[in-house]
């Protein structure tokens, strides 16, 4: 398998991975821009563009967009972040230029049509209902809003009712034409595919795209804090924030290591600790999120409300003794986990693009999997105590969702990570 690069006249990245075993192949497109690119009056609009994109073109009906794809047995999607925007198709090898030629349709030609627009607010409205009424999707967003206040990074994705509702097809239109430059985009397909085809494709499909285009989003600032939403549950959604790191940072992988020993799977600390041996929780894990600029550290566990006084101190504990001490067979363990991941993604053409689209747009050049497997090799027990001891001595941000009189008050818990 061979990945090769090339950038075109207008900025365009494209990148493959030749996987000839397959007989599908998968094609994306990444765009730098996702929801902490908005301002505030703005927020949303990158998703309810995604959505729209689909909704029609000068050439392609919403209907026959669906229709095309999915007459050659192809899968078309998208989604946003906070970070970026993507577009993919998985299709046949053979179908490989009609989902390049649908995807650069609705990335150049999108109509943005008034009534298209107001059906697509009321389902994404409903979408943000949805959210609101599921306690394990809310505590996230409410998560990242305590951890970053006031700012766009901690803003949902979603947006609001009113912000939602206020969007126009020119507002929409000029934010795509602001955003989705050559400069700004990689192109990433995988599987039974030619790279001088796939370039070929792309420089007629994007021939007219511009090149530059301003990058610039907020820098982030962690605020901390809490959140409490009161609701009438049978459980309380409980998730922590810590102030963490960008992806270049020089501890990026020995915090992936430090993540998978502390709640990454059932053999991890806290799974072992808070629901084996104690059953103070049905769920708990960690997690991480990494951004250009800062990052975030989480534990998410969902517990009876009468436990949640009991449980934080637990959470604590075990993070405050792997600080302290950890286990050679444990950090070999995750570091199994986290090769054996990186290994099997090689065994699908979309999991491959996914990789190579944001390596691309965070380090301009794709990373070997031998690479970053030697990463993850060389962490050793010292890198993840020293990684766990950062994590704790950042800023803390609590959020929970449901009732949560037996919740200690923010100084106290904020006092249980101290070191």
């Amino acid at each position: 398998m061979t990945v090769t690069l090339s950038r075109l006249k207008n900025g365009i990245r494209v990148i493959t991975e030749n996987m000839p075993h397959l007989k599908t192949a998968s094609i994306g497109i990444w765009a730098d821009v996702g929801a902490r690119y908005e301002k505030k009056e703005q927020n949303g609009v990158s998703h309810l563009l995604e959505h729209m994109a689909f909704k029609g073109t000068k050439r392609r009906t919403a209907r026959a967009i669906a229709e095309e794809i999915e007459a050659v047995g192809g899968h078309l999607n998208a989604y946003t972040s906070r970070d970026h925007t993507t577009y993919y198709a998985r299709v046949m090898k053979e179908d490989v230029p009609l989902a390049a030629d649908i995807l650069a349709d609705i990335l150049q030609n999108s109509l943005f049509d008034q009534k298209e627009l107001a059906r697509e607010q009321d389902v994404i409205l409903q979408e943000v209902g949805q959210v609101n009424d599921t306690p394990d999707d809310i505590i996230f967003d409410k998560l990242q809003e305590t951890a970053f206040p006031d700012q766009p990074l901690g803003r949902s994705i979603l947006g609001t009712e009113e912000s939602i509702r206020n969007f126009t097809p020119g507002l929409i239109r000029s934010y795509m034409n602001t955003h989705y430059r050559g400069s700004s985009m990689v192109v990433a397909a995988a599987g039974n595919v030619s790279h001088g085809d796939i370039v070929s494709l792309i420089e007629t499909a994007f021939a007219d795209l511009p090149a530059e285009r301003v990058r610039a989003f907020e820098p982030a600032r962690f605020g901390g804090g809490e959140c409490r939403i009161e609701k009438q549950l049978e459980q309380l959604h409980l998730s922590l924030g810590f102030a963490s790191i960008p992806y270049t940072d020089p501890d990026y992988y020995a915090l992936q290591v430090f993540s998978t020993v502390l709640g990454g799977g059932m053999s991890s600390r806290l799974f072992q600790e808070i629901r084996e041996n104690r059953g103070l929780a049905y769920s708990v894990y960690s997690f991480t999120s990494s951004h250009a600029d800062t990052g975030l550290f989480g534990i998410y566990a969902g517990t009876d409300p009468e436990q949640a006084g009991a449980l934080m101190p637990v959470i604590a504990e075990e993070m405050k003794k792997l600080a302290d001490r950890a286990d050679e067979a444990e950090v070999a363990r995750a570091r199994a986990q986290l090769r054996a991941g990186l290994l099997m993604s090689l065994e699908s053409s979309t999991s491959r693009i996914e990789q190579l689209g944001r390596q691309m747009l965070i380090f301009d050049r794709p990373l070997a999997i031998g690479e970053m497997i030697e990463k993850v090799d060389a962490i050793d027990v010292r890198a993840v105590q020293q990684v766990a001891a950062r994590t704790l001595s950042g800023d803390l941000a609590v959020a929970s969702v449901g009732q949560s009189a037996a919740l200690a008050p923010f100084e106290t818990i904020k006092g249980l990570f101290a070191i």
